[in-house]
């Protein structure tokens, strides 16, 4: 007990000190952007250009404390970014509950009527429809005949609930550009990295979003080690990212772009502390590689 305590106490030094090490990063390179940004030409009223003004609907990787992917667009990139992303947010919930859909609609209407064309709409989301409470639901135990992942009911949450809840997003939000605007505003998703298993809430499992979301739903079916963990979250993370680009081939969503984040993050053998400050959050260093990824396919539409 006494072991495991030092070494608990050791992991939540280390991932103290790369998240130190991730907002320096960040803000640095914050800095050098603003100075480049400084050093531009000045609009009318004295102002540094935009790269393009976006919107964003989404969960924990578009709102998390202090560094996520919409502060790196905006301080990093230069982007000005309006959102009505919220940690903890389901895509069933954004797309079916309390209004959230309209609300992001009227939100797009409202900077379409004023003037503002969007440069691409932001979609993030997925993560909590999957992790959390009820995660050990995906998997059969691991001293079963059939360990691993329940592939009937990891394909009815991804294959369904979540390609269903992500065509309700978009094509409400397409018919929105379509009728103001008279065309189709990019739409731009994303899936996840390959996220670590290793118990780690967000400091330590206190405050907001406490965590952990994967340790226990393995624990409770008997997966002990991460070697056992880590091969059924990416083979999860193939099958979310696989959806994606099948929501993507769809032949009215043609305008929808997919990053895929799966290369961009280290992950477990590696030294993934470098780039995840827990088991679902990159810390500030890796939301600004997601961010720069965003960025570059961004870059890509047409202005």
């Amino acid at each position: 007990m006494l072991q495991e305590s030092i070494a608990l106490g050791e992991l939540k030094a280390t991932a103290a000190m790369e998240r130190r090490r991730g907002a320096a990063v960040t803000r640095a390179q914050a800095l050098e952007v603003r100075a480049r940004r400084e050093g531009a030409a000045l609009d009318k009223v004295g102002r540094a250009p935009s790269a393009g003004l976006l919107i964003a609907e989404g969960d924990s990787w578009f709102d998390y404390p202090f560094h996520d992917v919409l502060k790196g667009l905006e301080d990093l990139h230069g982007y000005d970014v309006e959102s009505v992303a919220h940690k903890g947010d389901r895509v069933e919930d954004m797309a079916y509950s309390d209004g959230q859909l309209d609300e992001f609609t009227r939100r797009i209407e409202k900077m379409i009527r004023r003037g503002d064309r969007p440069r691409a709409v932001l979609l993030s989301g997925g993560g909590n429809d999957i992790a959390g409470d009820e995660f050990g639901m995906l998997l059969n135990h691991a001293l079963s005949a059939r360990s691993g992942l329940n592939r009937r009911v990891v394909e009815g949450i991804i294959d369904e609930r979540l390609y269903d809840a992500y065509a309700t997003i978009i094509s409400a939000v397409t018919e929105v550009c379509q009728q103001m605007l008279g065309d189709k505003i990019p739409i731009v998703v994303h899936g996840y990295a390959y996220a670590v298993a290793d118990g780690r809430g967000f400091w330590g499992g206190g405050w907001i979003l406490p965590g952990p979301w994967l340790e226990p739903g393995f624990a409770q079916k008997g997966y002990v080690h991460l070697d056992q963990r880590q091969p059924l979250v990416r083979e999860l993370i193939d099958k979310f990212n696989a959806m994606l680009q099948k929501l993507k081939a769809a032949p009215e969503f043609t305008h929808v772009r997919y990053v895929d984040l799966r290369a961009d993050l280290q992950t477990y053998p590696e030294d993934y502390a470098i780039a995840w400050a827990n088991e679902l959050h990159p810390n500030a260093q890796g939301f600004a590689t997601v961010a720069a990824r965003f960025a570059e396919q961004l870059r890509e539409l047409s202005p």
